[in-house]
């Protein structure tokens, strides 16, 4: 767990509403310099309404957020200057070149004159774009438009960066590359705080906060979710019909809980080796055959899926 006295980040209770309706509910957790921390969750769970408030972009309604030591309700421009933000949508001006941005967003945030050519180089380099300083960022592929992103944000070398949802739509491999030059400034003493809803980069993150309904309900590396008791054993089934088997799997003795997870089903139950045959019985009997099973080791999408299903109202969870 990450010391709160040399974290670059502290939450502490923080609380957002937004008249009657509570956007982040008593979240609290620390990120340590050098730290990538990884938000997921389901769509409005909370996760760009936290990342707003700690880039001092939204005021807490309650509890306390220290960024480089600085209270973002106190003091959200001092914060502002020491972090990088790159937002969901993407935030460069497309009828500018890829120099003309980066000039622009040097000036924004008050790169020296004596460093901003090695900082401009650094920042084309980055992205892939030596010998393109001129081109229109509206002609660039959306993998360079995001590393160039990436690049502006980081221009004035801040110690915090925070990126929400930065590689929504773009291709598997230049997310694969994006996630390079994350770690790369992670290895160089940069805190990350990154929002996804992609699985396989929330296993890129040192440490996970799962967030569903604006409260925090899980804290840990992706090995430790993964391994975190889901209460019973998970066996996948795939065949014919499956859409008719969940619906029999769920009124089935010894069946915890049943989830979709593309052509198979996911079934937790009590106990897999006694279980296993008992549901392809009761499946061959309701006319579904043609099904194979199998037990499995819970991902860390299970854990996401039965977690957050744990803590809604209908589980008798937190609303």
């Amino acid at each position: 767990m990450t010391n709160d006295s040399q974290a670059q980040i502290v939450v502490d209770g923080l609380v957002k509403r937004f008249g009657d309706f509570v956007a982040v509910d008593g979240v609290s957790f620390a990120v340590g310099r050098g730290e990538i921390m990884g938000f997921i969750g389901p769509n409005g769970a909370g996760k760009s309404t936290l990342i707003r408030i700690l880039c001092g972009l939204l005021r807490p309604s309650a509890g306390r957020a220290l960024v480089a030591g600085i209270d973002v309700a106190r003091d959200p421009e001092a914060v502002r200057r020491r972090i990088g933000y790159m937002s969901q949508k993407f935030s460069l001006y497309n009828d500018l070149s890829v120099v003309e941005n980066l000039r622009f967003f040097g000036g924004i945030y008050g790169v020296p004159r004596a460093d901003f050519a090695a900082r401009l180089h650094f920042a084309v380099d980055m992205a892939g774009l030596a010998g393109r300083e001129d081109a229109l960022v509206a002609t660039l592929a959306g993998g360079w438009k995001q590393r160039l992103a990436l690049g502006a944000a980081i221009l004035h070398r801040p110690a915090i960066l925070f990126l929400d949802e930065p590689t929504s739509g773009v291709d598997p491999g230049s997310r694969r590359r994006f996630w390079d030059l994350i770690h790369a400034l992670s290895e160089e003493g940069v805190s990350v705080l990154v929002s996804t809803h992609y699985m396989d980069e929330a296993e890129y993150c040192h440490r996970i906060a799962l967030i569903n309904r604006g409260r925090l309900i899980a804290l840990g590396t992706p090995q430790e979710l993964k391994q975190r008791s889901l209460g019973g054993e998970l066996l996948a089934l795939e065949g014919d019909r499956i859409g008719d088997a969940a619906a029999e799997l769920e009124k089935a003795p010894g069946v915890l809980d049943v989830a979709m997870f593309g052509n198979a089903l996911h079934a937790l139950v009590d106990e897999a080796a006694a279980r296993s045959p008992e549901l392809l019985a009761r499946l061959t009997a309701a006319g579904i055959a043609n099904v194979r099973v199998r037990r499995i080791e819970p991902s860390l999408e299970d854990s996401f899926v039965h977690l957050v299903g744990a803590s809604s109202p209908q589980a008798g969870g937190a609303s």
